[in-house]
């Protein structure tokens, strides 16, 4: 049984990647209407930027987990404003073939640097050692991973489905000219939120550092995942992205338990069945 439920932590921990990435790959489809292959990579930027944050400048992970997000996020702006946004209005491929080159782009450069290898990332102080709870020990540097993950989950929801904000974004989706009319800037308002989306998964790499280090191809290891939890749950979907990605890490953890062979394709083969008997995802809807 103690094996069971380290299976079921370790899924959890995975799972709470999974909804972060597909809650910032939901918020930019559902948004911006691009498929955004560059998330994965985006990912990895966080977890560096945390590393030098840590390694050079002195500043600890408390401080990483607002300024990763924020810096990696005005990259993403940067790159929203140059590139992606001149694709407005094409079709969805044109998108994915340029995030797909821009990902390339930034892990062969961080690969070039630093190699494949991994670079430690210390785990804070505070949360270091465990927690005994009887039937299982619980590390609570992975505990707390999964509860914040959830938390801002969950924030970032409400702030889309149940603010003006959020509405206001939702709207100029739909209709911007007539979101312009009411003297809102579409653009920017566009712009601020692919930073968000991205800013979302830098958040997960500065949290996964400390447990599966630094790397250039981390990103690359886990975004067709992160994609096919996306699929599940509905393109655009932000409460889909979330559940299904909790829901998968679990299912995912629990395979490797039960039959670890079919471990690394028990999501593929979930997504094709989904597919099968609803082609929107879970909680897509049609258009």
């Amino acid at each position: 049984m103690q094996a069971l439920y380290a299976q079921l932590l370790v899924g959890l921990i995975n799972g709470s990647f999974y909804a972060l990435l597909s809650l910032g790959l939901a918020v930019i489809f559902g948004m911006l209407n691009i498929i955004n292959f560059a998330h994965g990579a985006l990912y990895m930027m966080g977890a560096f930027v945390a590393y030098f944050l840590l390694n050079l400048a002195g500043i600890n992970y408390w401080w990483a987990l607002i300024l990763a997000p924020v810096i990696v996020g005005g990259f993403g702006i940067l790159l929203e404003r140059t590139m992606l946004q001149w694709l407005t209005g094409l079709d969805h491929l044109y998108g994915l073939l340029l995030t797909f080159g821009m990902a390339l782009v930034i892990q062969g450069v961080f690969q070039n640097y630093f190699g494949s290898s991994g670079l430690p990332y210390a785990i804070p102080d505070i949360l270091k050692g465990g927690v005994n709870l009887g039937f299982m020990y619980l590390p609570i540097y992975r505990g707390w991973v999964v509860i914040f993950s959830l938390v801002i989950c969950i924030a970032t929801w409400y702030l889309i489905e149940r603010t003006r904000l959020g509405a206001y974004l939702r709207a100029a989706t739909e209709n911007p000219t007539l979101v312009r009319a009411f003297g809102i800037n579409v653009p920017r308002m566009i712009t601020l939120t692919y930073g968000l989306g991205v800013g979302l998964a830098a958040l997960a790499g500065v949290l996964s550092a400390p447990i599966n280090q630094v790397r250039p191809l981390m990103g690359a290891d886990l975004i067709i995942v992160v994609f096919a939890v996306v699929v599940i749950g509905g393109m655009g979907s932000i409460m889909g992205s979330i559940i299904t990605g909790f829901a998968l890490g679990v299912i995912e953890g629990l395979t490797k338990y039960f039959y670890p062979e079919a471990s690394n394709t028990v999501v593929f083969v979930l997504m094709v069945l989904v597919l099968l008997v609803k082609p929107t995802g879970l909680t897509g809807r049609a258009n």
